[in-house]
C-alpha cells in the first residue's frame, strides 16, 4: 500500500442537501426523511478520546462492510435497521455524492435507541481487567480469583455501559441498567446480547479470530428490538489473532491498539491537539483493518 493512498482518506463529510443529524468520532449521520437516516463512516480514527489529525485509508469502508456482513449473518436472530447500501436507491438529492458514499455508507431505519451500550465479554481485558484487579469483579459480577489478563472467562458476561457523548462509556451493573431500561426489556437485551456473542464468537474462532469483547446498540422499531449502528467491527470489538493468543498479558489485535501503542511510545500527554501519525503507522493500521475484514468474511474488500 503506497503512501499516496493517504491523500484519498475521507476526514469530513459535507452534504448541504441534507440535515446533519449527529456527528461522532468516526460516523456522520444525516436525516433523509422522518423514517430514515444516512450513516456515513469516515476514515477518522480516535485514540484516548481524541480524533487524530491523520485518517486511516479504507477504514470507513471496512467498518461499513463488516457491519453489513454481520447484519446478514445475524438476521435470523435479530432484526436490524439496515435498508440499503446501494447508492442508486438513495434519495435523488444525495446521489451527486455517490462516488464518495459508495462502500462507506448505508441507509437505515430510524429507531428509538436504548440509553445503554450492551457489552459482551468473553475474555478478561481492557476496563474489565482493570476492574477485576481492583475488586475481583466486573460490573458487579464476582469472578474466580487468580485469573490472568486475557484469560477466557468461565462464561461470557453481559456488562452494560451508559453512553457517553464525550470520553469513555461508564460500566454499570445489570441492576443499574434495570433502572434505566424497563426490567423485562433489560432481560431481553441481556439474553439477546449473549446469544449473539456466542454465535459470532464461535464463527470467528473458526476463522482464526478471537472476539474478546464487543458492544452492541439496540433500538425499538416496528420490528421490535432492533440491532443498530455498527456491529462487530474492529472499532466496537476487541479482535485477537487466535494463533498468537497467550493469556497472561495484553494481546496483539486487529484494532487501533497499534495506534495507541505508537502514541504511548512518543509520550503524548493525551491533551489537545491530537498529533498526526507517521505514514507508516497509518498504513500499518489500515492493513490491520483490512486484515480483519478479509479474515472474517473470506473475501477482499472492494476498493
Amino acid at each position: 500500500m503506497s503512501p499516496e493512498i493517504l491523500d484519498s482518506v475521507l476526514l469530513r463529510t459535507d452534504y448541504p442537501e441534507l440535515e446533519l443529524h449527529a456527528s461522532g468520532k468516526v460516523r456522520d449521520v444525516y436525516s433523509l426523511d422522518q423514517d430514515h437516516l444516512l450513516f456515513v463512516a469516515t476514515d477518522r480514527i480516535s485514540a484516548f478520546d481524541y480524533v487524530l489529525a491523520t485518517g486511516i485509508p479504507h477504514k470507513g469502508r471496512v467498518l461499513t462492510q463488516i457491519s453489513l456482513f454481520w447484519f446478514d449473518f445475524l438476521k435470523d436472530i435479530v432484526p436490524n435497521h439496515f435498508v440499503t447500501a446501494d447508492v442508486n436507491r438513495y434519495p435523488a438529492a444525495i446521489r451527486s455524492h455517490a462516488d464518495e458514499l459508495r462502500g462507506r455508507s448505508m441507509m437505515v431505519m430510524r429507531a428509538e435507541m436504548f440509553p445503554v451500550e450492551c457489552v459482551a465479554r468473553g475474555y478478561l481485558s481492557g476496563s474489565g481487567w482493570k476492574e477485576y484487579q481492583a475488586t475481583g469483579s466486573v460490573c458487579g459480577v464476582k469472578l474466580p480469583s487468580g485469573l490472568r489478563e486475557s484469560d477466557q472467562l468461565p462464561e461470557p458476561l453481559f456488562t452494560p455501559a451508559t453512553k457517553a457523548t464525550t470520553g469513555h462509556d461508564i460500566n454499570i451493573s445489570f441492576e443499574e441498567m434495570r433502572k434505566l431500561v424497563d426490567p423485562e426489556l433489560s432481560r431481553q437485551l441481556r439474553d439477546l446480547t449473549l446469544r449473539i456473542y456466542k454465535k459470532v464468537a464461535d464463527y470467528a474462532r473458526q476463522r482464526g479470530i478471537i472476539i474478546a469483547d464487543t458492544k452492541f446498540e439496540f433500538g425499538q422499531t416496528a420490528k421490535g428490538i432492533t440491532l443498530a449502528d455498527e456491529v462487530l467491527t474492529p472499532d466496537s470489538s476487541r479482535f485477537w489473532p487466535a494463533d498468537a493468543y497467550q493469556p497472561g498479558k495484553a494481546q496483539d489485535s486487529y484494532d487501533k491498539q497499534y495506534v495507541r501503542d505508537y502514541l504511548e511510545e512518543i509520550r503524548w500527554n493525551k491533551q489537545p491537539p491530537a498529533p498526526a501519525l507517521p505514514h507508516e503507522v497509518a498504513l500499518r493500521t489500515s492493513e490491520k483493518y483490512l486484515g480483519a475484514y478479509r479474515q472474517l468474511t473470506g473475501r477482499e474488500l472492494e476498493i
